[in-house]
């Protein structure tokens, strides 16, 4: 098996959608349904079980996935530090985010830069799954996320910002007429989860209680911030935001609300404590003597 596919039936294994793998790999849904066929082809059985409506991992499918995330994570760290070393760099830090403002925290990444251009940085955005995996199976060294994080084997860095809260409702949702809201006056309608989160954690972005006791329902799962968008528009789903999502995702069909009755939410650094190392330090010195950004 070629490395590209690997790399097309570990995406497609992270996925389960033919769509999203396309557009992460920038290729065509055609090429990615050609990659899993032939190596379908050549292993003798299906790896996917997939319908009209859904793609899932078949046993043997799973079993490759396991063995093979170690195998393509060693070839790509062999590959990318040749080319490191080509440009005269010695490592990279890989840097996960959950917000959207990339750009507001671009000072962090240049002052990152400027001050150790022996390393590389490497910005992505997060999936919108247990945010913590990605940190225990190596995929990123950093994440960006909101605190608190309470994990025993993770290490809890410097703030980067605290803003306020924002309701997403549809432009035609009755809420969209009033200029502000409350946790409490929408527990009515449903909320967005991740597909995988732990629930502590996610309890901080979307809590599964109002202020006065009433259950939240937290119904529709999601995987992606354009799925988020799309239960917003078309059902009786509202979605909370960090205020920048409304500088980021300004949308036709979409009104945000500022919510009056919720703390803001902080957003810093995490890492596993295992791992910390001169790359890592670097940017939380970084981070630190710059400070949070101002609200």
């Amino acid at each position: 098996m070629e490395l590209r596919d690997i790399e097309v039936f570990l995406t497609l294994a992270e996925e389960l959608h033919f769509g999203r793998t396309a557009e992460r790999l920038h290729i065509s849904v055609a090429a990615v349904s050609k990659a899993i066929k032939k190596q379908e082809r050549a292993i003798g059985i299906e790896l996917f079980a997939r319908d009209s409506r859904n793609v899932r991992l078949t046993p043997v499918g799973e079993q490759l996935r396991d063995d093979l995330r170690q195998v393509h994570q060693g070839l790509t760290q062999s590959l990318t530090r040749a080319r490191l070393a080509a440009r005269g760099k010695t490592g990279t830090l890989r840097v996960s985010l959950f917000p959207a403002n990339v750009q507001e925290l671009r000072r962090y990444w240049d002052a990152f830069r400027s001050r150790y251009p022996r390393w590389d940085l490497r910005l992505r955005m997060s999936r919108y799954a247990d945010p913590f995996t990605q940190l225990r199976e190596k995929e990123t060294d950093v994440l960006v996320t909101w605190l608190p994080v309470d994990e025993p084997d993770l290490t809890v860095g410097p703030v980067l910002f605290t803003e306020p809260r924002v309701l997403a409702v549809a432009a035609d949702n009755p809420l969209a007429k009033w200029s502000t809201t409350s946790l409490e006056a929408v527990s009515d309608y449903r909320h967005v989860t991740p597909a995988s989160a732990p629930g502590d954690w996610f309890d901080r972005y979307i809590p599964g209680l109002t202020p006065k006791g009433r259950a939240i329902d937290r119904g529709d799962l999601v995987d992606n911030i354009e799925d988020i968008f799309m239960y917003t528009t078309v059902g009786d789903t509202v979605s909370l935001f960090p205020v920048h999502v409304t500088r980021y995702y300004p949308r036709p069909d979409i009104v945000y609300l500022p919510v009056t009755d919720m703390e803001a939410l902080t957003y810093g650094l995490v890492w596993r404590t295992d791992a910390e190392n001169d790359l890592i330090r670097g940017l939380a010195r970084v981070v630190r003597e710059l400070g949070p950004l101002p609200r």
